[in-house]
Parts: C-alpha cells; sequence; structure tokens
C-alpha cells in the first residue's frame, strides 16, 4: 500500500507549503506514513485527467493506496470532477483524505460521502464564480474613474533587482548558475534573464571597473 499527497498551485508564484503543513499535520494524526508528494502547477480549470492527479488516479495508484488533498479545491474546481474522481477511486479501492475538511472517502455508494463531496464541489465553484465577478467588478470601476489598466508601456525605469545590482554581479563572476540566483534574490527565472538582457551594457561598465 502507497500513501500519496497531491499538491496544486495555479501559477510558479505561488507555493505548496501551506498545503503541505496542513497533510503532514492530518498525517500525523491518522498515522499516514511514507507520504509520496506530487506537486503541480496548473489552473485548477484544467481538467483532472490532464493533470498529474490524473495520471495518478488512472496509472499509478492501485487498491488499498491513498491519496490526501489539502482541500477540495485542490483536486478540481468543479463539483462534476470532484465527483467523478472520488467515483473512479471507489471503484479502484483508493482511499481519499481530504484534510482541512477532515473527511475520508472510501466505500462506493456512501450517500453520505456523496453528499458532502456535492456540497464542497459546489462551494469551491462558486467561490471561482465569485472571484472572477469581484475582479471584473474592479476593473470596470477602475476603468470607469479613468484609470490606465493593464502595465505601463515601454520599459519600468527602475525594478527591484536594480537595488541588487552588485550582488548579482559579484555571483555571476563567481560562476553561479543564473537559476539558483535567481532562488537567491527570490524572483522568477525568466525575471533574472530579462534583468541581465536588460541590464547587458552596465553590467559589462562594472564588471570592468570590479
Amino acid at each position: 500500500m502507497a500513501n500519496f499527497a497531491y499538491l496544486r498551485v495555479s501559477t510558479d508564484k505561488q507555493d505548496v507549503d501551506n498545503q503541505r503543513h496542513g497533510i503532514l499535520e492530518y498525517c500525523n494524526k491518522h498515522n499516514i506514513n511514507e507520504l509520496q508528494f506530487i506537486e503541480d502547477t496548473v489552473s485548477g480549470k484544467k481538467k483532472w485527467r490532464e493533470r498529474k492527479i490524473g495520471d495518478l488516479l488512472n496509472n499509478t495508484m492501485v487498491a488499498g493506496d491513498v491519496l490526501v488533498v489539502a482541500e477540495i479545491s485542490r483536486m478540481a474546481r468543479s463539483t462534476l470532477q470532484v465527483l467523478d474522481m472520488l467515483e473512479i477511486s471507489a471503484d479502484n479501492k483508493f482511499a481519499v483524505h481530504i484534510a482541512k475538511q477532515n473527511l475520508i472517502f472510501t466505500e462506493k455508494g456512501d450517500m453520505t460521502s456523496t453528499i458532502m463531496a456535492t456540497v464542497l464541489g459546489m462551494v469551491a465553484q462558486i467561490e471561482r464564480e465569485f472571484i472572477s465577478i469581484r475582479t471584473k467588478e474592479s476593473l470596470a470601476k477602475r476603468k470607469a474613474e479613468g484609470m490606465i489598466l493593464g502595465r505601463p508601456k515601454g520599459r519600468a525605469k527602475h525594478v527591484k533587482l536594480d537595488d541588487h545590482e552588485r550582488e548579482i554581479i559579484a555571483l555571476v563572476e563567481k560562476g553561479i548558475s543564473k537559476r539558483s540566483i535567481a532562488k537567491i534574490m527570490d524572483c522568477a527565472p525568466s525575471t533574472l534573464y530579462d534583468w541581465l538582457k536588460r541590464n547587458k551594457l552596465k553590467i559589462g561598465k562594472i564588471q570592468a571597473a570590479v
């Protein structure tokens, strides 16, 4: 029997630390050990079969295995998708644990579990719709007030990495990989690449001076 924990975020700017912490606390209370973490960076709008959880349920897990997720919305943002996953799990004798709601789904035909899954899935779906509505209303209000939406055209005069210019150059000169430098600077690798490209001539001058 294997125990899997599925962690999902929508963008690479988010992290899974909160999900991981919640799952570990839950598993410690329920004696679920030797977790294999599956991390996924993908929108919950994408069909579950096309995500890592789809491969997990359809190809990796076997009867008796356990799947733990932090909360129902990490599985999917659609009630139908959540119910589909739980049905597949029941058919294949997988146990599904939802840590935040402290729920366990194991038996096919368990009416209580089905009702709870339906309600939770609907809540996740409604939450997504509310977020979308609030975002559209906020953008419409700003536009009506004459605010320019989106990023300003052209290059920004000053960006966050400009404050760490010499530190970045020193790391480059030491042969530290750009990906590692991005982690040190707490930014996405693409942000660092763009900054290096943008400041190419400036960096050359400073390197010559050093």
